[in-house]
Order: structure tokens, then C-alpha cells, then sequence
């Protein structure tokens, strides 16, 4: 069963409106708050950011369905805190820390900067890859993480049992199913995949058009 957030081709959503390049504005100055609060959580070392986005994932339909972005992005944020001991509900609820004195790994502001300038590499030493640039490849269906059940996947359900090509072999990176999940990177083989997009949605908005999606090695057989 797939989570609220797996909406591609799903029948009943208004259009898409997508913003200019796939960036979200930064608007009101809670949103700059929610970004700095994301960023200097994940810079605690207590979670990845493919758990940060499996809980994004799993917060109530009710509350995906009605919250904005960065809305979405506080609420997991606060679900993650208290999982891992950082917060308590008490804490949160009265906006005050219970004990005294910073974090010892406490994210300050002026490493912001080097850490986002640096970014985070997911690329790994890892098996070769089984499939080159030209293969014809079908997803497994389910879609679903084959570890957890109803767990985090980058495989998305309007994709799950098709058929497309390889375009690009990127090597090894960190499997996010099993990353996720506190289960160790486990890298597999990292492919870009092209599919028609009359395949995947009964009809394209113009001839010859494409949707590619990053898929491991994992979700993928010859076809």
C-alpha cells in the first residue's frame, strides 16, 4: 500500500504548478527558520536524509494532505527530534529546553556555509554495474521497500512494473531503502532510466516525451 506522498498520476489532484527550475521559494521568515532548524538538526549526526525524508513520508495523510512544504518539513522534523531522544513532547509543547547548555555536536552558524558548499557524496565503492547505457530494464512490482514494510523507496508507484532504458550508469551509491531504516548504506549500482511517458501514463502531452528517474540496481531486470 503506498503512502499519501506517492501522488505521481494518481486521478483526482488539481494540475501541477511547478516553480521555476523545481526550487521552492523561501517566502515568509518561518520558512528561512524551518530550513536553518532542518539543517542544523541533520548536522547533529542522529539521522540521514533518507530518514529525514521516510518521515516526512510517514506523517498522517490528513496532516501530508493540508500542511505546506515547509510545514511538512517541521512536523517531521519534530517526529525525528523526539524518536531519537533529542527533544521530549514536554519540550516541544512548551518551546524551552529542560536542561541547560548546547549539544555537544551544536551546528553553528558559521559552518552553514562550508557544510552546504560541500554537500554530502552518496557515491561508494560497490559491485559493478549489472546493466550498461542502451539496456532495456523493467522495475519490480511492488514497488514497495523489500526491507520494511511500508519503508522509505525511491521507486515510485506510477513507475513500479514498467519497462524503459538506460541512459547513465553513476556507480555505486548509498541504497536509501536500506539507509532509511537504520540498516547500513548497503550501495548498489545507480542508474538513470528512460521511460516513455505514454507508457507510464496512457498518454504524453507530446509526442517523444520522456520521464527519467534514478533507480538503483535493485528495482531493476532485464526486460
Amino acid at each position: 500500500m503506498s503512502r499519501v506522498h506517492n501522488m505521481g498520476g494518481r486521478y483526482g489532484d488539481p494540475a501541477v504548478d511547478p516553480e521555476p527550475q523545481g526550487i521552492v521559494p523561501i517566502g515568509p521568515d518561518w520558512h528561512r527558520k524551518a530550513l536553518a532548524l532542518t539543517l542544523a538538526a541533520g548536522g547533529l549526526g542522529a539521522w540521514s536524509i533518507d530518514t529525514s525524508r521516510h518521515a516526512r513520508e510517514s506523517l498522517s495523510p490528513k496532516d501530508y494532505a493540508r500542511f505546506s512544504y515547509y510545514e511538512k518539513w517541521l512536523a517531521a522534523l519534530a517526529d525525528l527530534l523526539v524518536a531519537k531522544g533529542l527533544v521530549t513532547p514536554g519540550e516541544l509543547v512548551a518551546g524551552t529546553a529542560d536542561a541547560a547548555g548546547p549539544h555537544p555536536k551544536l551546528f553553528r552558524a558559521e559552518a552553514v556555509g562550508p557544510a552546504l558548499a560541500r554537500g554530502t557524496p552518496y557515491s561508494r565503492a560497490g559491485a559493478a554495474p549489472r546493466f550498461s547505457p542502451g539496456d532495456r530494464v523493467r522495475t519490480r512490482l511492488p514497488a514497495g521497500n523489500t526491507f520494511v514494510p511500508g519503508g522509505h523507496t525511491r521507486l515510485p508507484d506510477y513507475a513500479a512494473g514498467r519497462t524503459g532504458t538506460v541512459i547513465l550508469s553513476h556507480g555505486a551509491h548509498v541504497l536509501p531503502d536500506a539507509n532509511a531504516h537504520g540498516l547500513g548504506e548497503q550501495p548498489e549500482p545507480l542508474y538513470t532510466i528512460a521511460f516513455a511517458a505514454a507508457d507510464l501514463w496512457g498518454t504524453a502531452e507530446s509526442e517523444g516525451d520522456e520521464v527519467t528517474l534514478d533507480l538503483w540496481q535493485s528495482y531493476l531486470a532485464p526486460a
